[in-house]
């Protein structure tokens, strides 16, 4: 179908009376535009790099500096160059040019020109290291909440996405010593007394003896890298990993929740693929504002570098991530067969609903799969040796390279996928765990999982994401995705029958159905492939939880951090689950500092624990353990913040310590123990795009990961609005350890209900005077209703929480 739309520059035959060339002049022209876009795009860079390079400077900036210096000189009638010129004429070849091209007045123009930018730079660099030193003071993140404002200065020029790159500090090196007694502090509830006292001596052991030594590479590396984890984090957490990446380590992103701009697969996908294009172009031109912590404190945008054009290479002992600067197409996934699809024309991006005629024409080609093509990309979801072996070996060579080539190297990768996943409001639970489930793993070979993203579109118009690890985290997805969301249904918006306004343009080039010849041998590796996918996928448990009986806005007004009772809460459950308190992780980011990724907060705590056994014994409850309990835990996230914490740290001295082959019992143990609860908040970081309170359908349902632990579980949560929170949780069905089910489910929802119909009774809650009372009320039943939320799952059961008896 699409072969013969394809244009070609020119063509020519041979008779007998020569050769007689035929041009195509619109494929000349095409060329001609596509140079001229890739003039403009390394035009684009080189202004933005000079703006950024002299931020917090600007053009105005420069011109008042300049005319400030000039106009003094001129007023006190000295000499504006500082006699610059004059010792610059002592050169043979300077000098001939100032004499006989520029008089002395003009020379000394000239040099006055120099010295004042010279003192514009100088200034610069004054403010920026100005700038630096107050963004590595993190002292207003430990204040009390209101009482300090801050403001910093940043120039006159408005800042875009990398601006703040230069001007932001190094992640600091902890000492060994605050890590190590951090470290026992936080295992200490999960260790008896014997065994704490062993971790302790193993510790001690560690401080006096190989840790400094350890601690000294590391600080050389501090010195000399921009960032002393992200490197090492990146290649032995993500790339040296050999197992499969699909589950293991790429996550998946939702639609809305409850809207449902379009019935049309074609005209979703036209729409979603133009606002992802567009994103792509803002973001390659800078046009974006760098993420603010209160509107003032730039995080570090590096990571949006890789986001599109990059794919994840595999190796034989390592993989490595390959990002291309430009890519002018996508490739597409439908029943079996991939088509490369360009996204300009006649210089422009295409509009959506030329996006959506193409998707129509592949949704309606009959061709069927070539030989292997429909389950290759099961390679990319399997073991990583024989992906390595497989690509080097068959797909390195004639049309099979160029094909690989173009999906690698594609913008980004799109499926149409076959089924239909919404949430389903008579059928919640196994509806949103099946929509789960597909944008998690699909079939196992209907992603190309070692792409950055994987946009999903299903039959029936919804759409999700799945997104691979190693080059950024989710925070920076979730931007992006916020972004496509609030653009979608509002401002490129639908027809009334449900296709993308505006009208296709039928000249255009047409998707290219991309060729494979693809060996029987490579067929069976394929299949080896596909078989641990499907294994894996089987074996993997996800559960959603919208829960919307109350949110945020209840919890604030207690006078708690909403992540600090969430985690309190997940505490709650587990132990009620299994009796005993784990290892918890829940991911911080560290992207105050220059190519800062994630820190991990250890939830569980003293403080927690004792909160929690009073919550088993709510009789004799006191009112200051939930304070007490995430008052702690928000310490800990600012200190992981502020790059103080623990396992970032431990990380890297073990990486040193592998490096020297000097080999730590202490290091040993602390790198091998599980998490077994693995949780994150998913930030909603752009809220002003989405009008809540007139349009509450408009709500995401966040995304989700699988169990990091076998015998564990994985729970991701967004907080959304008001009055919403989304809970994502998974673990392993061949484990014994999670692979429980309550069955008194009803019972508890029933209880569930009644607890509801009390905490959300704000005429009760009036009649609390007090602070803690009133939280004690709030805290009390809300737990309950959470944990009973997640109980009821799969994950967290055998005990019932029984508060009915709550006297209040």
């Amino acid at each position: 179908m699409a072969e013969a739309h394809q244009a070609v520059a020119f063509q020519f035959t041979v008779g007998p009376d020569g050769i007689d060339l035929q041009l195509s002049h619109e494929a000349l022209r095409q060329v001609y535009l596509s140079g001229v876009h890739s003039w403009k795009k390394k035009f684009v860079r080189f202004k933005n790099g000079i703006l950024n390079g002299v931020y917090p400077g600007s053009a105005p900036g420069f011109v008042l500096v300049l005319a400030g210096y000039l106009g003094r000189a001129h007023y006190l009638k000295v000499d504006p160059s500082l006699g610059l010129l004059v010792k610059l004429g002592k050169l043979p070849l300077f000098f001939s040019f100032c004499s006989k091209y520029m008089s002395t007045q003009k020379q000394m123009l000239v040099g006055g020109v120099m010295v004042g930018t010279g003192l514009w730079i100088a200034i610069i660099y004054s403010m920026r290291t100005v700038l630096k030193g107050l963004l590595s003071w993190h002292g207003w993140m430990f204040a009390p909440h209101g009482k300090i404002t801050l403001k910093i200065f940043s120039g006159m020029q408005t800042p875009m996405l990398y601006s703040f790159q230069n001007s932001l500090p190094h992640l600091p090196l902890p000492s060994v010593k605050d890590t190590m007694r951090r470290y026992l502090e936080s295992v200490r509830p999960l260790l008896s007394d014997e065994e704490h006292q062993r971790m302790q001596s193993l510790a001690l052991d560690f401080e006096k003896n190989l840790g400094p030594k350890l601690q000294w590479y590391l600080k050389l590396k501090s010195w000399w890298a921009t960032n002393y984890v992200s490197d090492w984090w990146e290649e032995y957490i993500y790339l040296r990993g050999r197992g499969p990446i699909m589950v293991n380590s790429n996550y998946y992103v939702m639609d809305f929740l409850y809207a449902f701009p379009t019935h049309l697969q074609a005209a979703r996908a036209g729409n979603v693929i133009h606002a992802i294009m567009l994103y792509s172009r803002n973001l390659d031109r800078a046009q974006m504002k760098p993420l603010m912590l209160q509107n003032t404190i730039p995080m570090c945008s590096s990571q949006y570098e890789r986001m599109f054009n990059t794919s994840r290479i595999p190796g034989i002992e390592t993989d490595t991530v390959q990002h291309m600067s430009d890519s002018r197409h996508i490739v597409v996934y439908h029943r079996g067969r991939y088509f490369k699809v360009g996204m300009f024309y006649d210089g422009r991006l295409l509009l959506p609903r030329e996006i959506e005629h193409w998707m129509e024409r592949i949704l309606a080609d009959t061709s069927e799969p070539q030989p292997g093509e429909e389950t290759l990309a099961a390679l990319t979801a399997g073991d990583r040796v024989p992906w390595a072996c497989a690509r080097n070996a068959y797909l390195r060579h004639g049309k099979n390279k160029k094909s690989l080539d173009s999906v690698e190297k594609a913008s980004f990768f799109v499926t149409l996928d076959d089924t239909e996943q919404r949430y389903d409001p008579a059928n919640p639970v196994e509806s949103l765990d099946r929509y789960a489930k597909s944008l998690l793993h699909g079939k196992c070979y209907d992603r190309w999982f070692d792409k950055s993203i994987n946009l999903i579109v299903f039959k029936n118009g919804t759409i999700g994401l799945n997104a691979e690890h190693s080059w950024a985290d989710a925070p920076v997805v979730g931007h992006l995705w916020e972004q496509v969301l609030s653009m979608d249904p509002v401002k490129l918006g639908y027809t009334a029958d449900g296709h993308c306004k505006g009208e296709p343009h039928h000249n255009l080039p047409g998707p290219q159905r991309l060729q494979w010849n693809i060996p029987p041998e490579c067929q069976t590796m394929i299949a080896n492939s596909l078989s641990v996918a499907v294994a894996l996928a089987d074996d993997v448990d996800s559960h959603i939880i919208p829960f919307s009986d109350f949110g945020k806005g209840l919890i604030k007004k207690c006078k708690i951090s909403p992540d600090a009772f969430i985690q309190l809460a997940l505490q709650l459950a587990h132990y009620r689950d299994k009796g005993k308190f784990c290892l918890t992780y829940e991911a911080s980011m560290t992207r105050l500092f220059r190519e800062g990724r994630t820190e991990t907060v250890r939830s569980c705590t003293m403080e927690s624990c004792a909160f929690v056994r009073a919550m088993i014994i709510y009789w004799t409850i006191e009112c200051q353990h939930p304070f007490t309990a995430a008052e702690k835990h928000q310490q800990m996230y600012r200190l992981a913040m502020t790059g103080q914490g623990i396992d970032r740290h431990l990380f890297c001295l073990y990486v040193v310590s592998k490096y020297l082959g000097q080999g730590s019992p202490f290091l040993q143990e602390v790198l091998s123990e599980p998490w077994k609860l693995s949780t994150s908040q998913t930030p909603l970081q752009q809220g002003e795009l989405f009008d809540l309170v007139n349009h509450p359908e408009y709500v995401t349902s966040g995304g989700g990961f699988g169990p990091v632990a076998d015998d564990g579980y994985g729970v991701a949560y967004v907080i959304i609005g008001e009055k919403l929170i989304n809970f994502h949780i998974s673990s392993k069905r061949s484990s014994p350890e999670t692979a429980q089910f309550n069955a008194e489910f009803s019972e508890s929802l029933k209880l569930k209900d009644d607890a509801v119909t009390n905490i959300l009774d704000l005429t009760v809650m009036s009649h609390h005077t007090s602070v803690s009372s009133c939280f004690y009320y709030v805290i009390t039943i809300a737990l309950s209703v959470i944990t009973d939320c997640l109980i009821s799952t799969e994950y967290f059961c055998i005990f019932n929480l029984n508060f009915r008896s709550v006297h209040l």
